[in-house]
C-alpha cells in the first residue's frame, strides 16, 4: 500500500521536527514557514525564537502544542529558584547555544527543560556528555531564556555586591612562592572576581581577628562563616554557582589536587598583606553531599611575638612557667582541648628561648607558625616521617631544646621523656582537661611512673575565654550564685563584676578578643611521690591545691573579678 506525502512536508526534509509538526497541524502555512526559516538563518537565532518574534504564534500556543503533540509535560518555571538548578551537569556553552537547562537530576536521569523537545541531536549530545538518560520537559521559550540567563550569570555580576568597587587587591600566593612571583594563570586570574572575592574574604577574616574560615556548600545555598573569639559567625552567602570555582581557586593556591574531590586534602597558602607582613593559612578540604567543605586556619606569626605578658598568665603563674622553661633539661607540657591556644603558648615559649647560642628543633603536624632561627620539621606519615622518627633524628643533631607538636602514643612519649632525662629541654602538648589528669594520662599510655616523676618539670592547662568589650556594664549577681560558681566569701568584697552588653565595636556580642585562663602546676616532691605510688588525678589535684595551685575555674574567677570577662563565659569554658 502506498502512502501519499504532502508536497509541503516532502520539501521540509531539512526542517526541524517542530516545523514539520506545525505544518502538518495547519498552524503554519508553507510560505509562513519559509519566512520564519529565512529569519532564523539571517539573524542566527533558533527556529522557535524566530517563530515567536514573528507574532504568528504565541509562546503559550507553541508550548501547549509541543506538550500535547510530543507527549512531554509542560512546566511553568517562572517561580523556579535559579540557585536550586543543578550545576556542572551540562556544559555551560551547550546551555547557552541550545537554550536548554537541566532542571533536576534523579538517580541516572536528567530532567531537561527545553522549548523544542524535537532537538534530538542536542538530547543525544547531553546523553553522551553526561552518561545519563535524558527526559525532556517542555518549557515556554521566554521562561526558558530567562532561567538560562539567571543560571548563566557570570561570577563577576553575582560577586560585585560582595567585593565592592574600592577593594584593593593584595597578593595571594602559594606558600612556596616568594612575594614577587606571579600566581598560576597570570593577570587574567588576578583580575577575576572569584579571586578578588577570595582575597576580600581573607582580608575581612584578618580584620575581624578570626581564627578559622568555613566555606560550606549546601543543596540550595553556599555559606561562609568565621570563627571569631571561639564563636562561629555567618559573614556571607555568595551565589551557589561559585562553589566549584572558589574551591578550585583555593586548592590551586594551596598546592592541592583540584581533580581529586573524593578524599580530604591538606595544604597551605599565604596572604601577603604588606612588604613586611604575610599571614599563612592552613587549608583542609572535606567531601560533603553537596561539594567540598573547606576550612582555613589563620596562622598569624605575629601572635608568637606578643610576649608572655599578652597571654594572660597571672604573675605567680608566669614566674613558675619561666623558671621551668629556662631549666637546662626536663619537660614542660601544655594541655587543653583543640582551640585552647596551646600552640601560641608553646611558640611564645620558644620565642623567649630562641637565642643565637641555642639549638632548637621542632616536630609538628604541621608547622603552623614560621619561627626564624628554629629548625622546624613537618611530620609526613606517608613518607615515614613520624614523631618518633623525627625525635630520634633530633637527638643526633645536638639539640638544646626540642618541641614535639603533640604526644599521641607511647613511643613518642618514651623518646620525649628520655630526651628530657638526658640533658634536653622538651616542650609538648597533650589533650587532657586539666594538669593533674595529664600525669595519669601518661601513666595510662604506658609510660613508667618513675620516668614521669623524673622528667616532667611543669604542666600548664589552659582555656581561652572571651574578653569583655569596653561597653561592659556592672552587674549585681546573687551571693548564692557566686558561691556556687566557686567564689569564696573572702573574695566577695563588693568589687564590681561585669556583664556583656554589645556595641558596634564588638559587633553586638559584648566581647572582643580573648584572654587565657591557666592552671600552672609544678611537679614538686610531694606530687612526685603520688606519681610513684600510682596515685589518681584526684589525689594529685588535692596535693596541688594544698601547694597553692589554682584550678582552671579558680583562675577564671580571678579574671572575672579583674573585670576581664564575665561569669557566664568562665562557667562555660571551665565546665568539665
Amino acid at each position: 500500500m502506498s502512502v501519499t506525502i504532502p508536497s509541503q512536508v516532502a520539501n521540509l526534509g531539512k526542517s526541524s521536527g517542530l516545523a514539520r509538526a506545525l505544518l502538518q497541524a495547519n498552524l503554519l502555512s508553507e510560505s509562513q514557514l519559509e519566512l520564519i526559516q529565512r529569519t532564523s538563518a539571517k539573524e542566527k537565532i533558533c527556529f522557535i525564537d524566530a517563530l515567536i518574534k514573528s507574532g504568528m504564534l504565541s509562546a503559550d500556543t507553541v508550548g501547549e502544542f509541543c506538550s500535547k503533540t510530543f507527549g512531554y509535560p509542560l512546566l511553568d518555571v517562572s517561580a523556579v529558584d535559579a540557585a536550586a538548578i543543578p550545576q556542572k551537569l551540562i556544559d555551560p556553552k551547550l546551555i547557552l547555544n541550545q537554550n536548554v537547562i537541566a532542571l533536576s537530576r534523579r538517580s541516572d536521569k536528567i530532567y531537561l527543560g527545553m522549548a523544542d523537545p524535537t532537538q534530538q541531536q542536542v538530547i543525544d549530545q547531553i546523553k553522551f556528555q553526561t552518561g545519563l538518560a535524558v527526559e525532556p520537559i517542555v518549557v515556554l521559550f521566554p521562561q526558558l531564556i530567562e532561567l538560562v540567563r539567571k543560571t548563566s550569570q557570570s561570577a563577576e555580576q553575582n560577586l560585585s555586591d560582595f567585593i565592592g568597587d574600592d577593594f584593593e587587591n593584595i597578593a595571594l600566593i602559594n606558600d612556596d612562592e616568594s612575594p614577587g612571583e606571579s600566581e598560576p594563570g597570570g593577570s587574567e586570574i588576578d583580575d577575576a572576581p572569584v579571586v578578588r572575592f577570595l582575597q576580600k574574604i581573607l582580608t575581612d577574616a584578618i580584620n575581624m581577628r578570626a581564627s578559622d574560615l568555613h566555606f560550606e556548600p549546601f543543596e540550595k545555598f553556599y555559606r561562609i562563616r568565621f570563627r571569631v573569639d571561639g564563636v562561629l559567625r555567618d559573614v556571607a552567602q555568595p551565589p551557589l554557582a561559585i562553589k566549584e570555582k572558589l574551591a578550585s581557586r583555593i586548592k590551586v593556591i594551596s598546592r592541592l589536587d583540584i581533580s581529586e574531590k573524593r578524599v580530604p586534602q591538606d595544604g597551605r597558602m599565604k596572604l601577603q598583606v604588606s612588604s613586611t607582613r604575610s599571614i599563612d593559612f592552613r587549608v583542609s578540604t572535606l567531601p560533603t553531599l553537596f561539594g567540598e567543605k573547606i576550612v582555613m586556619r589563620i596562622l598569624d606569626g605575629s601572635q608568637a611575638q606578643l610576649g608572655i605578658d599578652a597571654l594572660g598568665y597571672d604573675a605567680d603563674q608566669k614566674k613558675l612557667l619561666l623558671d621551668a622553661i629556662h631549666r637546662p633539661y626536663g619537660m614542660v607540657l601544655v594541655t587543653g582541648p583543640t582551640g585552647s591556644g596551646k600552640t601560641v603558648s608553646l611558640y611564645t615559649c620558644l620565642n623567649l628561648l630562641n637565642k643565637p647560642g641555642i639549638n632548637i628543633a621542632t616536630a609538628e603536624d604541621p608547622a603552623e607558625i614560621n619561627l626564624p632561627g628554629v629548625n622546624q620539621v613537618n611530620i609526613n606519615e606517608r613518607a615515614g616521617l613520624t614523631f618518633p622518627v623525627a625525635l630520634r633524628a633530633f637527638l643526633r643533631q645536638d639539640p638544646d631544646i626540642i618541641m614535639v607538636g603533640e604526644i599521641r602514643d607511647l613511643e613518642t612519649a618514651d623518646i620525649a621523656i628520655k630526651a628530657a632525662q638526658t640533658g634536653h629541654m622538651v616542650l609538648s602538648t597533650l589533650h587532657t582537661n586539666d594538669a593533674p589528669s595529664t600525669l595519669t594520662r601518661l601513666l595510662n599510655m604506658g609510660v613508667a611512673a618513675f620516668n614521669i616523676a623524673a622528667a616532667v618539670n611543669l604542666i600548664t592547662a589552659q582555656r581561652l575565654a572571651r574578653r569583655l568589650c569596653s561597653c561592659k556594664q556592672p552587674v549585681d549577681l546573687p551571693i548564692d550564685m557566686l558561691l556556687n560558681a566557686g567564689f569564696t566569701e573572702s573574695q566577695l568584697d563588693g568589687s564590681p563584676l561585669y556583664r556583656a552588653v554589645g556595641c558596634e565595636h564588638c559587633s553586638g556580642s559584648g566581647y572582643k578578643g580573648r584572654v587565657g585562663v591557666y592552671q600552672v602546676m609544678p611537679i614538686t616532691e610531694a606530687i612526685e611521690s603520688i606519681i610513684l605510688a600510682h596515685g589518681s588525678a584526684l589525689e594529685i589535684e588535692a596535693q596541688a591545691q594544698r601547694e597553692g595551685v589554682r584550678t582552671l575555674r579558680e583562675a577564671g574567677l580571678l579574671k572575672v573579678k579583674q573585670g576581664l570577662t564575665s561569669l557566664e563565659e568562665i562557667i562555660s569554658c571551665t565546665n568539665h
